[in-house]
């Protein structure tokens, strides 16, 4: 399951990022079921669930309205700007690639092709990357940070701020490293990447999104078609993000049981490896089972708000409802199909088993392609703030999904070469639900005969 702490060098330096995140308030009725951020109370873990925002919405949760959150303004409208932050800026990239050169220069090569290298470092193209600055960019105009200058003097551009946050998530690499490309100070990287960070989860929310009913008929379509599946909505996985803590805050409630301090993410993929809805900011202690029984998403199921459109009826009139698939670390549910477990399977349960890996290895795909691109979930964490992890991990969720929704790809090689999560042994709940059990047979009998080796 991820990487072990002892096989992955640390980034470097505590994270120096504020204290509290903003919360989003009131919203159009198409960003309902945006992914969750509740500002915690104090000296409650933050937790960062898609699940939770509509359960939260239902009961019509007091939330900050966007607003009234502050902006630097001039007599009731914003300030004027330095010839810096106007226009998008392209300086940055030529001295950036200057310098990396510079720095590193008996490191990996990079491509030589201009845009591959600019895939490279930021993992997405051009045009992706100026979609993701005009997100930020109202944000990052009226509310610029005092301090953020280069060596030259100048103000920091929209694009170069953006180019600094994305190459501290993609490469994992220290403050000090990335700082040192960019011609700023390692404080300056900690600011724009959290000011950045603090955009995106206002900003671009409805890039992870639970799709609505006729995208998830679209979605059903095509994992029946890949998988022989009926009425599956999408795959669930879940990864540890490694840290290391301070004595003073090691408990045991961190220590997960590969011995390494750990966060949980965990995320439902669809047939396109997006993210549709996310966990995470939980200790990597707790069973992925526990995980899942706390999660929004869960509840949200078992109230009958989700996975509830309509079933499908097999050849012997049973009905088939809506679900998603998980490996044995997830208990057996009406609406989770987890594989048979036992020596000496029918050919129908071998038949169901490979039908339903196939679907489940999408999540498993969608992590791995997540922590091989933004490498500050893969590698060791020094010291991060837990209240400020969440948001780091969302936000990467976020970018993973708008590099599908803008139909971008990335570079060959970048999403990691072995399983997300390795070091930690598998789990297996063992607990199946009577009616789950019902389901899964119901679901096994409609499948066609195994006629394919499906990988």
């Amino acid at each position: 399951m991820g990487a072990e702490g002892s096989e992955e060098k640390a980034t470097g330096e505590e994270l120096e990022w504020e204290d509290e995140v903003e919360v989003g308030g009131e919203r159009e009725e198409r960003d309902r079921e945006m992914a969750l951020v509740n500002k915690p109370k104090k000296g409650k873990r933050k937790i960062r669930d898609s699940g939770e925002r509509e359960i939260m919405d239902s009961r019509k949760a007091k939330t900050k309205d966007p607003s009234k959150v502050k902006r630097a303004k001039s007599n009731g409208s914003l300030a004027a700007l330095p010839a810096d932050l106007r226009g998008p800026d392209t300086e940055w990239w030529y001295a950036f690639l200057s310098k990396h050169a510079e720095l590193h220069k008996d490191a990996e090569s990079v491509p030589s092709d201009e845009e591959e290298a600019f895939r490279y470092f930021f993992r997405t193209s051009r045009r992706t990357f100026d979609y993701i600055c005009s997100i930020v960019r109202d944000d990052l105009i009226s509310r610029p940070p005092s301090g953020l200058i280069n060596i030259e003097g100048r103000l920091l551009s929209v694009e170069k701020q953006v180019a600094i946050a994305m190459r501290r998530l993609a490469s994992g690499d220290s403050q000090v490293s990335v700082g040192a490309a960019f011609g700023v100070g390692q404080s300056t990287v900690s600011q724009v990447t959290w000011r950045f960070i603090e955009s995106m989860e206002e900003r671009a929310r409805h890039h992870l999104v639970w799709p609505d009913q006729e995208r998830m008929e679209d979605i059903k379509a095509r994992l029946e078609a890949l998988s022989g599946l009926p009425n599956c909505c999408g795959a669930i996985d879940a990864t540890h993000i490694i840290m290391t803590l301070p004595a003073v805050e090691s408990s045991e409630d961190w220590c997960d049981p590969a011995k390494n301090y750990s966060m949980f993410l965990q995320g439902i993929v669809d047939d396109e490896m997006r993210f549709i809805d996310i966990v995470t900011g939980w200790p990597g202690s707790l069973p992925v089972s526990r995980l899942l029984k706390c999660s929004g998403f869960h509840k949200l199921c078992e109230a009958g708000k989700r996975l509830n459109g309509p079933v499908r009826v097999s050849g012997e009139d049973a009905e088939i409802r809506e679900f998603i698939v998980g490996d044995m670390c997830y208990p057996l549910l009406p609406w989770l199909m987890t594989p048979y477990e036992a020596e000496n399977l029918s050919a129908p349960m071998v038949n169901f088993n490979a039908r339903q890996k196939t679907a489940r290895m999408l999540g498993t795909r969608a992590l791995a392609r997540l922590k091989g691109s933004w490498r500050i979930l893969h590698k060791v964490m020094w010291r991060p703030d837990k209240n400020k992890l969440p948001s780091i991990i969302l936000v990467c969720c976020l970018l993973h999904n708008i590099i599908l929704d803008c139909k971008d790809e990335l570079l060959t090689g970048i999403q990691l070469p072995v399983h997300h999560d390795t070091g930690y042994k598998e789990e297996n709940c063992k607990q199946e639900n009577p009616s789950g059990k019902v389901m899964r047979e119901t679901v096994t009998g409609h499948l066609p005969t195994f006629e394919a080796v499906l990988n």
